[in-house]
């Protein structure tokens, strides 16, 4: 392999990961200048890709340990383009997700061929392949094996880190890239060194590519963009006024020709008077502070005048109401006659007893 090109795939991977931990260090993902950096950045993980691939770095007729130590370094490009591609706002974001896709896949694909891959990521890989837009880590259907899958890759992704110190693997990969030569006296070290760190990168390959596969889900619900040419709002476009006093436009204000109140649309469909159409979501928003029960809709005295005139109250006193007035003690008059009302009463009871009219059930 000629000495030249390796330093050149060198200086643009140097350049590139300088410029990828600029991004890293920056907040706002959304300004311009962000996202004219992001844009360099990509474009020279691509470059140190094109000459990769110029000058064979990784070979199928090869296998991992024919891989200098050096060149171990250059096995997660794709993956670092992938992550980089993924932050780019505004555009065509399914366009995005999509090439992110090849590109993790690429890099899975690559250490697949040097049989780097784990039993268990050969086989996300291959279900991976199977339904790109639906993959998942763990089980859809089966809500405890997934919660179980969930916890098992979190804990081996915490143990990972834990064992190789990610923050010390990133500060040594950061200064071999400054001093290529450090480690050159202990190659066991360099290469343990960048397979920790392709181990890491294929664990967070697979949870990007189940978080693309679900947004991809979420764009797939949105609704289809207006042609170009086409308003946003099509009712903006509709006729004002024809002459004759009628509007197309139900948002206008009171006009001559329609009334404030009686039906809303004639038996030709014409709106007759104006009207606002409330969807479901401005309805629950006028109920949020509502309490939970019914609220009286009218007073007591309104209660009573509706039910007096509906009917059902009788007015006035005695025997009309159903109440017998209390009998006056200074009317001797009326004291007696109801004394005699009573005896007759009595007398009838004692001559007709209690049945005695019910002769149905007589042997």
């Amino acid at each position: 392999m000629d000495e030249d090109q390796p330093k050149s795939i060198r200086g643009l991977f140097v350049e590139a990961e300088r410029r990828r931990d600029q991004l890293e260090k920056s907040w706002d993902s959304n300004s311009t200048a962000y996202q004219e950096n992001l844009t360099a950045a990509i474009a020279t993980y691509e470059e140190c890709l094109r000459v990769a691939e110029q000058v064979s770095l990784y070979s199928p007729n090869e296998t991992l340990d024919d891989i200098s130590s050096g060149d171990l370094q250059y096995m997660p490009l794709n993956y670092h383009l992938a992550e980089l591609i993924l932050k780019i706002t505004g555009g065509n974001r399914k366009a995005y997700i999509k090439r992110a896709q090849v590109c993790y896949e690429m890099f899975l694909k690559l250490l697949d061929s040097y049989d780097v891959l784990s039993k268990s990521d050969a086989r996300l890989l291959e279900r991976y392949l199977d339904a790109r837009d639906e993959f998942s880590t763990a089980s859809m259907t089966d809500a405890a094996a997934r919660r179980e899958m969930k916890i098992s890759r979190f804990k081996e992704e915490k143990e990972l880190k834990r064992k190789l110190e990610v923050r010390s693997l990133d500060s040594w990969l950061q200064y071999l890239r400054q001093n290529p030569t450090a480690l050159e006296n202990d190659d066991a070290a360099l290469r343990q060194l960048h397979m920790t760190n392709i181990a890491l990168c294929v664990h967070q390959t697979f949870q990007s590519l189940e978080s693309c596969a679900q947004e991809l889900k979420i764009l797939a619900l949105a609704p289809p963009a207006p042609p170009a040419g086409q308003p946003q709002n099509p009712g903006d476009s509709r006729q004002e006024d024809r002459g004759d006093g009628y509007s197309e436009r139900l948002d206008n204000p009171l006009v001559g020709g329609l009334r404030s109140s009686g039906p809303i649309l004639s038996s030709d469909g014409k709106p007759l008077r104006p009207f606002t159409l409330l969807d479901n979501r401005q309805v629950l928003k006028q109920g949020v502070f509502r309490p939970d029960h019914s609220l009286p809709t009218m007073t007591i005295d309104e209660y009573l005048e509706e039910e007096k005139r509906r009917g059902g109250m009788i007015e006035g006193g005695g025997e009309q109401s159903g109440i017998r007035p209390e009998p006056n003690e200074d009317d001797l008059v009326a004291a007696d006659a109801e004394t005699m009302k009573a005896r007759a009463w009595d007398e009838f009871k004692e001559d007709n007893p209690k049945g005695s009219g019910n002769t149905l059930n007589r042997g």
